[in-house]
This record gives C-alpha cells, structure tokens and sequence, in this order.
C-alpha cells in the first residue's frame, strides 16, 4: 500500500557528529556550525565534551605514535604522524575526519565496534583491547526495524534536531484513525504492536519477487506483544494463508474524509490488506477480531527492509542444517553456518520449498529464526558500540518503515524502542497461531484457526500471561493480589451481585445471570445491562466483609486475582457486588483466567537460542 504522507529534511553530512562523552558513556552529536550547516543543524546545541581528569596512554599497535593526555588536556585520535594535537588537516576540527567517517574514539574509553569482529577499525588493531559497553549505554541504544524481520530492540542514542529530523524525513505514514492507539505507549499497560511485510514489488532488483502489479498483502505478520512490567515479549506470528472473517474498517482518505471498507467473510487473511482499498489499519482490526487483542501501532515494510537491514547490521548469522539450492527464491547455500546480507537474506526468509513440508508454515519457523538472529547481532556490542553501524541502521530502518501516525516521528519511535529495549532477549519467545488444514479443500492451501488450542494462547497473552518463566519485577503487588483469592468461600445462596456488560457480546450480561440462577445457584445477581464504558479487562468490586462472596464468585466465573478489586470499607444491608463483563468475557461459563501455560503442540521458539533451518 502506498504510503499517505513522506517528508523529507534538509539533507546533511553526518560526518563527524559523533563524539563520547565519558561522564555518561553516550556518543552525543556535535554539529558543526560552519556556513554549510543546515538551519535545523544551526538550532540543536553543540554538546559539552567533557576534559579528560587524568594522564592516559593510547598505544599504537599499528604503526601510529603514541599520544598522551595529560592534565587538562583533551586527547585527540591522530590518524597519521602528520597531524597535530588541537588542529585537523585542512582546518577540520580536532578528532574529526576529512573523509566524512564517523572518527573511532581511541584512549581509555574505546568502542569495541570500532576493531571487533565485524567493526570498521584500521588494521592492526586487533590486538587492542575493548571495553565492554555499560550496562546503561546498552539500554540506551535504541533503533526500530521492521517487517519480515519484525521489530526493533537496538538503536541508536542520539542528540541533535537535525539528526533527529532527518530520520522524520525518512519516515512514511498512515493514520489508522481509531485502529490504533494515539499514545506512543503506557506504561500501566502492555503493548502491542503489528509488524506487517508485503509482497509489494518496490526498489531496485525486486521485480522477481512478489505478485506484479499487486497493491501489497498482507503477507507476513507478526503480532509483538510486550507486558506491562516489561520483563518478558510474545511474537506471535500470524499465517497468511488463514481463512478468517475480515470485519468492517474505516480508512482515512487523501482528502481527510473517511471511508468505511465492508467486510468479507471467509477469506485469506492476506487480503486484510491492500485489497478493496483496505489500509493497516483494516488489518489491525483483523488481528483484533481473531485474538481479542487490541493493536496500539503498526509497521509496515516491503522487500527491501530485508535486503537493506541485515547489510547495514553487517549480515545476520544463519545456519543451515543441509544445503540449500532453491531455484524460485534463488538461495543457493552449503549446509552450516553463514553470515547472510542483501539478496541472500532476502532469499532465505522467502524459501519455503527447501524446508520441513515445503509451506508457509515452516517458512514462518525459518522467519523467526532469522529475526531471533537479526536481534542477537542488534544486541551484540560489535553493533551497539559503533556508532557509524548504529547511524546506518537508523537510517535504513526510517526508510524502511511506514508506521502509524501515533509513532510516526524519530522522537516518538525511540520512545517506543526504549520500552521494548527492556525485555531481556531470552524472555522473548517466538510462536504461531495455532491452525488446521482447512477441511473444505481437497488440495490443502489454506489453514483454519485451531481453536481448541488458538483460545488459550490468546488469552495468555490477553491476560499478559508469558510463554517464558520470568521473575516478575512486582513480585510483591502480584503476591499481595494473589492471596486475596485465599480464604473462605460464602455459599451460592448467599452470593449477592449485580452484572454489568462492559464487553464485546450483546446481552452478555443476561447471559451470565441466567447461567448464575440456573447453573450456579446464585439467585441474588441482577442484570443491570450496559456497562457507563467499554473496559478490555473483567472486574469484580466488593467490599471487605463481601470477600468470602468474591472469592465463591472468582471460582465459579473463573477469574484471576487481577480481577478482584477490594474497596476499603465494608459493605451495609443488602448492597451487592458489581461484576463488570470485560472484552476478555467469552461467554458464560468459559473461564476468563488465562492458562498458565501453552496447550500441548503449541510451536515456541526462544530469541536468545539459535537454531539451524532444516
């Protein structure tokens, strides 16, 4: 789908922006205020580059002469003998370069991007020791990728106006209107965000790739789910060959009018896109019909994110378990391991006739391995210490992405990124809806949604529930919550409570009342209709002296502890508790605690294990 709006900043060099800042341990940007610049590079502040304290050594192993700071003066990376302290060759300013590169910053504080494995370091350096990044500096490194290779959890840490409205620039977006969430995030609640890559045949090299003239499908999906604490993430990826109901969706016109798009029952998933005008946002609201997630944001990319990513994180490592010659996507590998870039990573997330059952299926595995792989290399301090890798990956991802207006700014994407940064990589699991092959046909192309299995993985994620055993960060608050479904339980009889419906299903609330009455014996609960506000999450309040009550009731409706809701002051007479039917309410007599773990058969692979295709 094209893009609705693309803007671009005044072009600009980013060479030697980039200086260390000791004290914080962050490559800040330094703009240079000479009559070039632009007058939004004019506007940002040059950033205090800090003295060094103390007397240092950088030792040539190389060939370069030794240089020594000393006092209060500042050391400065001399690339040949011909340079002098405080003056660069041709007036440029001290620790830049004529040649348009980022400098490597050499001394005490060294960045092991510069010479590791994979780095842009002169040679004869490799014998130089690097420091290990800081924890902090780790955390702070943020940069957004996207589509087939899903999401981002590494970046860059910048400061400046004009870096920040050249990656602006870069960005293309679409506003979803009510489909998504307008804030970049919240940090009481969970995020979901949908990486969505298209067949769309855009760019250089990709004529072979796709369905020519296709407006773009929806053709891989990833539904990244990230909990309130922030400790653990759920990749959920989503077949494109699945048979669904697409519901009704409203699309933003050019002119700012509004479209509303009718469903169609019964179709591939893929055509949630692209097809009868439908935009992401019509595929946001597809994703929310099956799993009963809401979507806050999406990303969007086409073929080459694929290609122009994994070049500028300097390839992704792969590993094959046999070798691989596959004459539709072109791969054409020995088994093992390799390092994969450009046309080659592009045609290893789109073999799918060289793998398990030769379908979509295993190339969603395939996929996920690479994405697993794609963070690993984000992640690794070969990519977060190098500023100029961080610079380039910025920069192609920008490009790369459309994204929704309520992240569709440099500023607010790495908002974003610093959220998702803090889940740990090895509480990341990647997993797939749960299908069947669709029984309607007697060639199977398509899949149908397994529900038997499908429901519980939805609902843990639904109830924020992970995939992967974590220590909770409010190990405390979720004790404190749990033991108020520990006590004594009052007799059905004697369970008074008034429902309201604040969820999806029409009547639900004379659903559950009449299921109450006739099934549990509760004959003191009353309809009280239509809840003030729709709610995602079912609550029952009640008062201390109402707790044996609540905890009868938490045991026949099936809630979790999240829901229990204990006011402070007793209840008098004949007051009765108020039960709110949430979006997560299924019907009467479906429990509405999520499962804590996965059905049996559920495919689950963890980020931080590397696998190789077979």
């Amino acid at each position: 789908m094209d893009a609705q709006s693309r803007g671009r900043a005044d072009e600009f060099d980013p060479a030697d922006q980039w200086v260390l800042n000791p004290d914080t341990g962050d490559y800040e940007l330094r703009l240079n205020n000479s009559g070039g610049d632009s007058a939004a590079a004019s506007q940002a502040p040059e950033p205090r580059v800090p003295r060094r304290r103390e007397a240092e050594d950088v030792r040539d192993t190389g060939g370069r002469r030794e240089e020594s700071a000393r006092g209060g003066e500042r050391g400065e990376s001399v690339r040949d003998g011909s340079q002098r302290r405080g003056a660069g060759r041709d007036g440029q300013r001290p620790g830049t370069s004529p040649r348009g590169e980022v400098p490597e910053q050499r001394g005490r504080r060294s960045t092991g991007g510069a010479r590791g494995k994979g780095g842009s370091g002169q040679a004869g350096t490799a014998g130089r020791r690097s420091r290990k990044a800081p924890k902090a500096r780790r955390k702070k490194a943020l940069l957004w990728t996207g589509g087939t290779m899903a999401f981002v959890l590494v970046g860059l840490s910048v400061g400046g106006y004009a870096l920040y409205q050249h990656f602006n620039g870069n960005l293309n977006t679409v506003d979803v209107g009510g489909a998504g969430n307008k804030n970049v995030f919240d940090n009481d609640a969970p995020i979901n965000i949908l990486i969505i890559g298209t067949d769309k045949r855009t760019g250089k090299g990709n004529e072979g790739y796709g369905d020519k003239g296709s407006v773009g499908h929806a053709d891989t999906n990833i539904l990244f789910h990230v909990s309130e604490d922030r400790t653990n993430a759920t990749a959920l990826s989503i077949p494109r060959d699945m048979i669904t109901d697409i519901p009704d969706c409203t699309t933003k016109q050019p002119d700012g009018s509004e479209k509303v798009i009718p469903g169609t029952p019964n179709v591939r998933f893929n055509q949630s896109l692209g097809q009868e005008g439908r935009n992401p946002g019509c595929t946001m609201e597809t994703v929310k019909e099956i799993t009963g997630l809401k979507v806050d944001h999406f990303m969007m990319v086409d073929f080459n994110a694929v290609k122009e990513l994994s070049t500028a994180v300097g390839g992704v490592e792969i590993c094959l378990a046999k070798p691989v010659k596959d004459p539709d996507s072109h791969l054409d590998l020995p088994a093992g391991e390799h390092r994969i870039q450009g046309e080659d990573a592009l045609a290893f997330v789109r073999t799918r006739h060289s793998f398990g059952n030769h379908g979509d299926l295993d190339r969603i595995k395939i996929q996920q391995q690479f994405i697993a792989s794609m963070i690993r290399q984000m992640q690794s301090d070969d990519t977060l210490t190098s500023p100029t890798k961080l610079y380039k990956l910025a920069d192609a991802a920008t490009k790369a992405l459309t994204v929704d207006t309520g992240i569709g700014t440099g500023t607010k994407l790495a908002s974003l990124a610093q959220e998702l940064s803090k889940v740990n990589t090895k509480n990341i699991t990647f997993t797939t809806v749960p299908v069947l092959d669709n029984p309607a046909e007697k060639i199977k192309a398509t899949v149908i949604l397994n529900e038997a299995k499908a429901e519980p993985l939805f609902a843990m994620m639904r109830d924020d529930t992970s995939l992967t055993e974590v220590k909770s960060k409010n190990k405390a608050a979720k004790s404190k919550q749990d033991a108020l479904l520990k006590g004594p339980r009052a007799n059905a009889a004697d369970v008074r409570v008034d429902v309201y419906n604040g969820g999806e299903i029409g009547g639900a609330a004379q659903q559950t009342v009449v299921w109450l009455q006739n099934n549990k014996g509760v004959l003191k609960s009353t309809n009280k209709a239509n809840a003030p506000a729709k709610t995602s999450k079912t609550t029952l309040e009640y008062a201390p002296n109402q707790a044996d009550q609540a905890r009868a009731l938490a045991d026949m409706m099936g809630l979790p502890s999240s829901a229990m809701k204990q006011g402070t002051t007793d209840a008098e007479g004949l007051q009765a508790m108020v039960l709110t039917l949430g979006a997560d309410f299924k019907g009467a007599g479906i429990p509405i605690a999520a499962p804590a773990k996965a059905p049996e058969g559920v495919q689950q692979a963890n980020a931080a294990k590397a696998e190789c295709a077979k």
